[in-house]
């Protein structure tokens, strides 16, 4: 049975999470935090960063949560074939999974990680340049999501176990705002979602930890 490291509040970990989710497969989470030192461990000698997630299955170590998803795909496929088997639309979903990592996720982690600083060493350039990423992202998103269900269709793939983390957290760091409706709803539909619900009610005893200060909602 694969076992699976990482932290529950973690976005990457949600994003490998909500596809082990989507198809059932049996797997075993292995708690990255200071009461789990030993997993700790193990980590760093996973990672060469020591980040997570990390999926281990046998013999295998596969790092990095897009890598993680395509590997399931290969490995342990189930009704939701979150990589669709036509190439063209394969591209197309590997293109969004890096479009909601990169252009959502980067920007919003920026922001976060500075609230982790001390109040004389934060940078008001940088979270203004994340915040207005951002706020392009979302414009573009919009029209993008005018006419489609999911992000790359009306099927849920690899890209939306993208975007359901990272979408969930910017919008705690910079809001998105009422005029991105098709934006808005998308969102609200992921986390209606049962793989992305449980993620969110399993994250939920750690919001205190959120270093911007978890927003009472969702």
């Amino acid at each position: 049975m694969p076992e699976l490291f990482g932290h529950t509040f973690s976005s990457y970990t949600w994003k490998a999470l909500i596809a082990l989710y989507e198809n059932d497969t049996p797997f075993t989470f292995q708690m990255i935090d200071p009461d789990h030192q030993e997993n700790v461990q193990r980590i760093l000698t996973l990672s060469p960063q020591g980040k997570f997630p990390v999926l281990i299955d046998g013999e295998r170590e596969i790092c990095e949560s897009s890598m993680i998803i395509e590997y399931l795909q290969h490995y342990y496929p189930g009704q939701v074939a979150l990589l669709p088997p036509d190439k063209e639309q394969a591209i197309t979903v590997r293109m969004f999974d890096r479009f909601f990592d990169n252009y959502v996720m980067t920007p919003t982690q920026h922001i976060v990680n500075d609230f982790m600083r001390i109040p004389s060493y934060r940078d008001t350039l940088t979270v203004n340049s994340a915040k207005a990423m951002l706020q392009q992202t979302y414009g573009w998103l919009n029209k993008h999501l005018q006419n489609t269900q999911y992000a790359c269709g009306d099927s849920f793939t690899l890209a939306d176990c993208a975007a359901a983390p990272s979408l969930f957290y910017a919008d705690w760091v910079h809001e998105i705002g009422q005029e991105h409706t098709h934006l808005r709803r998308y969102r609200t539909r992921l986390l209606a979602r049962p793989s992305v619900e449980r993620c969110v009610d399993e994250a939920r005893p750690y919001r205190s930890l959120f270093p911007p200060g978890a927003p009472n909602r969702d």
